[in-house]
């Protein structure tokens, strides 16, 4: 039992409800369940009807029984006595096999008796005789069980005395046990009949729905919120027809997956100019912004400026750098965005965390770097530019959302599936929840979220998703207060095919 209540458990289904069960299962139970009734219906009626019948037959069978038993009784001396020397009921003539008779004055039985299957005489037991001492004497027919089985007897008054007459209920019994048993075989063999074909009709029946669900099926694990989209799935023309209910309703879906197409193909046609358009701009900016670098650093190199002059001079070469930046980011994510393939070589992952956070610590030694590294080294495979960058954006983060004396401890080991699992965890003021479902956003920022005065451009983890992904991997945060950590999962090159 515990193996099935399992078993429901992981199918999402539970049979002692029937609002989980398949709509066809209901159904065929459900035609089951009325033929149950039909048959149950039918049977009480055969059985009342068949019994009205057999007593009324073998009340005329008692009642003539009867006559011949108290006409025998009536002459007082030409017939076959009892030991009352009154006549003996049951050597009338005509007596049937199996009839009983008894002849009752006052309290007591004078003469009783039946005759067996041979035609003999056999006499009645005490307790017998004190069931016809009991018998209503209204020559209304009653059933008694006997010694020798059940019987059908009526008493009726003649000459002060009373006589008994009872016929055997043994063949009625035995045709009504038949019939009884003949309904329930029908029955049965119709039940088992009718599930058979209900459940083969019902499910051709149900075979467009099914289709109908496979499609919405398919079309909901369709990642339909960013990229170039096919959505070439439909309803089969078996399933559309706009005649029946069901087809009515496999058209309406054709026409909304249609519509949601069309929606989709306006959607890429969309974001594909505005890549475009971010990727030349991009690349046009690129120029101009390295002339006015050079001439910022040839001006602070062969003319002389006053104080405030420098630091004018200097702002606009850090503003031109960081505008540099900004355009190199815009730059990549519109490749990346364009699905370009990532140019793949082996890299050690373990080398690479070490140099980046060595180069960290020169910018920011104010706060506190560790490492967490396995003894092997974990080696995997993507562009290791692009990678380091990831490290790099991610480190970067740490540093500038944090206060001085902050620990950033960078992570790697080996998951249970065989990952590589980097990890950059650092114990600052958390990210806000509300935050955190849009962090990997692009130009996403939450000034409050963290402490630190270097300004970003909310474009740093939205490249860091973007590469890892490209890389066949994943990215996720958790944070709270005292404990913010970002977890990267790449997959590992298998040592045979190094």
């Amino acid at each position: 039992m515990s193996t099935l209540s399992g078993v429901a458990r992981k199918s999402g289904r539970s049979w002692l409800n029937p609002s989980t069960w398949h709509l066809r299962t209901r159904l065929v139970l459900v035609a089951m369940a009325l033929l149950v009734a039909i048959c149950g219906a039918v049977g009480v009626v055969s059985y009342a009807s068949m019994d009205m019948v057999f007593n009324r037959q073998l009340d005329r069978q008692l009642e003539q029984a009867s006559s011949r038993a108290n006409d025998f009784g009536r002459p007082p001396s030409s017939f076959p006595s009892s030991p009352s020397g009154k006549p003996d009921p049951l050597e009338a003539r005509g007596q049937a096999a199996g009839t009983l008779n008894a002849r009752i004055d006052g309290s007591t039985v004078r003469s009783s008796g039946l005759i067996n299957a041979q035609g003999k005489r056999v006499s009645l037991s005490a307790d017998d005789e004190q069931v016809l001492l009991t018998l209503p004497k209204d020559n209304r027919p009653v059933d008694r069980s006997l010694s020798n089985g059940d019987y059908r007897l009526v008493a009726v008054e003649t000459n002060g005395d009373v006589i008994v007459t009872g016929l055997p209920l043994a063949d009625k019994q035995s045709a009504e046990a038949s019939l009884v048993w003949t309904m329930v075989l029908v029955s049965l063999g119709g039940l088992i009949i009718i599930g058979l074909a209900g459940t083969v009709i019902i499910r051709r029946t149900m075979r467009p729905l099914e289709q109908l669900s496979e499609v919405a099926t398919k079309v909901s694990r369709l990642p339909l919120d960013a990229g170039e989209v096919a959505l070439a799935v439909r309803v089969p023309p078996s399933a559309a027809h706009p005649g029946t209910e069901v087809g009515s309703v496999g058209h309406a879906l054709n026409q909304m997956l249609n519509n949601v197409s069309n929606a989709l193909e306006a959607r890429q046609e969309s974001e594909t100019k505005v890549r475009q358009f971010v990727a030349d701009a991009s690349h046009e900016l690129r120029t101009p912004l390295t002339a006015i670098r050079g001439y910022t650093e040839l001006l602070r190199m062969t003319e002389n400026f006053t104080d405030d002059g420098r630091k004018s001079l200097a702002r606009v070469q850090s503003q031109s750098e960081r505008m540099t930046t900004l355009v190199e980011d815009l730059l990549l994510l519109a490749r990346l965005d364009e699905g370009q393939p990532v140019k793949v070589t082996d890299v050690d992952l373990t080398q690479l965390v070490i140099e980046t956070v060595s180069d960290e610590k020169v910018m920011a030694p104010d706060h506190i770097w560790q490492l967490q590294l396995p003894d092997e080294p974990v080696t995997v495979r993507g562009d290791a530019t692009q990678l380091h960058q990831v490290l790099a954006n991610l480190l970067s983060n740490a540093r500038k959302h944090t206060d001085a004396g902050t620990t950033v401890v960078t992570g790697v080991m080996l998951s249970a599936d065989g990952s590589a699992v980097v990890t950059v965890t650092d114990n600052g003021p958390g990210i806000p929840e509300d935050f955190q479902g849009r962090i990997f956003s692009r130009f996403a920022r939450a000034d409050a979220a963290r402490s630190g005065s270097e300004g970003t451009s909310g474009l740093g983890l939205s490249i860091v998703e973007s590469i890892v992904e490209a890389h066949g991997g994943s990215v996720e945060v958790t944070s709270r207060p005292g404990r913010t950590e970002f977890a990267l999962r790449l997959p590992t090159v298998n040592p045979e095919e190094m």
